[in-house]
């Protein structure tokens, strides 16, 4: 059972990301500045589900992982180390500020600025992700990464 909930909160979390990251995008592109104040709101909430599914990825991963000793588990472990930081130094402290931003209407260099940094981290949130998911689905199945 430890398997499948880790792969569900992981999978969750990544999914969630993903979803921040295409609103956030889709409304700067496309949308007015009331839409980017919906979505940066929507954020702040989300971050009520997201904040638990990364804890939950971090814990059971570290459970199942407790007495293994690959490669590839270390590479997960150390990309999670750069998300829980990533999470906790910009991500949730821009989509507060951003959120505060919007919300009054301060649509300014800091705005984008900051915004800018989301969107960057953000992608590279969702990239170490699909990394440990592709290594989750390796170490599940038994299967080797090829060299090369």
């Amino acid at each position: 059972m430890k398997p499948v909930f880790h792969a569900l909160a992981g999978t969750t979390a990544m999914l969630i990301i993903a979803s921040f990251w295409t609103s956030t995008l889709v409304s700067e592109l496309f949308m007015d500045h009331a839409a980017v104040a919906a979505v940066k709101l929507g954020i702040v909430y989300g971050l009520i589900l997201l904040v638990p599914c990364l804890a939950a990825t971090g814990g059971s991963g570290f459970v199942l992982g407790k007495s293994r000793k690959e490669r590839l588990l270390d590479q997960k472990k150390k990309r999670m180390r750069i998300i829980a930081a990533n999470g906790l130094l910009v991500m949730i402290p821009s989509a507060l500020f951003l959120n505060y931003k919007a919300a009054a209407g301060e649509f300014d260099v800091s705005f984008y600025a900051v915004q800018l940094v989301e969107l960057v981290v953000g992608a590279v949130q969702i990239t170490l992700m699909g990394m440990n998911f592709r290594d989750g689905l390796r170490l599940a199945t038994g299967h080797r990464p090829s060299i090369g």
